[in-house]
């Protein structure tokens, strides 16, 4: 969606967000910057508001890494990601599904080596905005309106592989056997471990798959797969945290005389901080239009991250109820969304006129 301005030769002022959800999740997360988005700019037309920049709308596709694994695909490619483009061409699904056989079947990707061709130069946009539910109880808890992002936590991806020996459940005695199954629990602990030991609030860190194989009850697992997120909005004290959850795979390892047969980090991106001119535009936007405000960070990462590689950003958070999100129950009230809807359109329309 584009809503030209008065001079579309100079760059234009975008927003948007996701619609893709992981599995059992809500309604909220993304889709309120993608229909917000497209109210917030119709509002300005509405309203006879004519942008000297112009306004443009993005849709982006797999913010959420549920498929191939890797999340932000969208806005990692439009942010010119190199090494992305080229795993893509040799990405599969669990069902053994290609990456490019998915996208050209949803109308994407029509040449499959020439991903590039969707890069965007940095400058392409003089600004980028994203109106986002919170994901978390603070904004709710505090009776404010309005969260104004200055920084988004920077996000690493962990893929662990063990392999031992299977074997009967009853037949093999405990002090002969090379569980995977157990290297890899015992991994889990150590990553909530080295998160703690981090001294920071802002460090965290979760195990959301563990798979073991052959996945029987009465059968020792002779092989694990352990995949790890963890984040800080320090980028030295995440890394240190994966350099010890290596460490400590080894020394597992080790003790459990089972092989580690792949510890790779799938991705390890840099924080980014929103732009200062941005957060002024929409601290005022937010004072004039009477709504309570506070300056916050992002634990959670959202295509903002990678946007910040292309423009200027700037984050919008409204509450959602006690900051549930990823599950069923996520919720935003219409007027919390209209608040939120009415700090972009006043904000992009302060950008679309610089």
């Amino acid at each position: 969606m584009l809503r030209n301005g008065d001079d579309p030769d100079i760059p234009p002022v975008a927003t948007g967000s996701h619609i893709d959800a992981i599995p059992y999740s809500g309604k909220y997360d993304g889709v309120v910057g993608v229909l917000g988005a497209i109210e917030a700019v119709n509002a300005l037309r509405r309203s006879g508001f004519k942008p000297k920049r112009s306004l443009e709308v993005i849709l982006f596709t797999s913010e959420e890494p549920t498929r191939f694994g890797i999340s932000c695909l969208g806005s990692r490619l439009l942010a010119g990601s190199e090494p992305l483009a080229d795993a893509l061409k040799g990405s599969v699904d669990g069902q053994n599904v290609s990456f490019f056989y998915a996208a050209r079947s949803a109308g994407y990707a029509h040449d499959q080596d020439n991903l590039s061709s969707v890069f965007l130069k940095k400058g392409s946009y003089s600004a980028f905005l994203e109106l986002h539910i919170e994901q978390g109880p603070l904004l709710e808890e505090e009776g404010t309106s309005i969260g104004i992002v200055t920084a988004i936590a920077a996000p690493a991806s962990i893929k662990v592989d063990f392999e031992g020996n299977g074997g009967h459940a009853g037949a093999v005695l405990m002090p002969y056997r090379n569980d995977a199954g157990l290297a890899a629990a015992e991994l889990a602990l150590a990553v909530e471990k080295h998160v703690l030991e981090s001294g920071s609030i802002d460090t965290v860190g979760t195990v959301g798959i563990l798979d073991l194989h052959p996945g029987a009850i009465n059968s020792i697992p002779s092989k694990a797969h352990i995949e790890i997120d963890t984040r800080d909005i320090d980028e030295k004290r995440r890394n240190s945290v994966i350099e010890k959850i290596h460490h400590s795979a080894i020394t597992i390892a080790k003790t459990r005389k089972v092989k580690l047969s792949e510890f790779r980090i799938v991705n390890q991106d840099p924080p980014a901080l929103s732009d200062e001119s941005i957060i002024k535009a929409m601290e005022d936007a937010s004072e004039e239009l009477n709504l309570t405000r506070k300056l916050m960070i992002s634990r959670a990462y959202h295509d903002s991250l990678f946007m910040a590689r292309v423009s200027p950003m700037g984050m919008i958070f409204i509450p959602c109820y006690k900051g549930y999100s990823h599950k069923p129950e996520e919720y935003a009230s219409i007027e919390n969304i209209a608040d939120g809807v009415k700090v972009l359109a006043l904000t992009m329309a302060k950008l679309s006129q610089k």
